[in-house]
C-alpha cells in the first residue's frame, strides 16, 4: 500500500496497489473490493500497447500504464492499522462526471456517520466532492 493522506483522529488513507492488498481489504472489511479491483486491473491491462515487439520487452511499462488507467482504490486505516472504509475514485483522482465514485464501510455499511471528516479530507486531497448522496451506493436500502 502507498500512503495518500492523513485525516483527523489518527486516520490515514492508503492506496491499494496489488490484488493481494485488495484481497486483504475484502477479507478485513467483508466486501467485494477485490472483485472490482481485479476487473478494473484486467480492463486497464487489456488497453496496454507494448512499445516493443521483442517478447522479453513487451511488458515494460505495463505496471505504470495500469496505475494510470485504473481507478484508485483506497483504504482508510486507524492508527492501529484497522480497516475503516474503502473508496474507489476515478483514475488519477481526477474528477470525471462519467465515473461513479464509491465509498463504503465494513460489510458495505455507510461510512459517512463515523468517518465523514476523513472522507472530506480525502476529497480535499484530490479536489473532489465526496458527498454521501453521490458516493455511497447503498444509501436507499433499508438494511444499511
Amino acid at each position: 500500500m502507498k500512503y495518500v493522506c492523513d485525516a483527523r483522529d489518527g486516520k490515514t488513507w492508503f492506496r491499494i496497489e496489488t490484488e493481494t492488498e485488495a484481497a486483504r481489504e475484502s477479507a478485513l472489511l467483508d466486501h467485494a473490493v477485490e472483485k472490482h479491483f481485479r476487473r478494473h486491473r484486467d480492463h486497464a491491462a487489456s488497453s496496454f500497447k507494448p512499445a516493443s515487439t521483442v517478447y522479453i520487452e513487451q511488458n515494460i511499462g505495463l505496471d505504470s500504464h495500469i496505475q494510470r488507467e485504473m481507478p484508485l482504490f483506497l483504504t482508510l486505516r486507524d492508527h492501529d492499522g484497522n480497516g475503516l472504509a474503502t473508496a474507489m475514485l476515478p483514475p488519477g483522482g481526477v474528477d470525471n462526471a462519467n465515473f461513479q465514485i464509491i465509498i463504503v464501510g465494513a460489510a458495505n455499511r455507510d461510512p459517512y456517520t463515523e468517518h465523514g471528516e476523513a472522507i472530506r479530507a480525502l476529497g480535499e486531497h484530490f479536489d473532489l466532492t465526496l458527498d454521501r448522496e453521490w458516493c455511497y451506493p447503498y444509501r436507499n436500502k433499508p438494511y444499511q
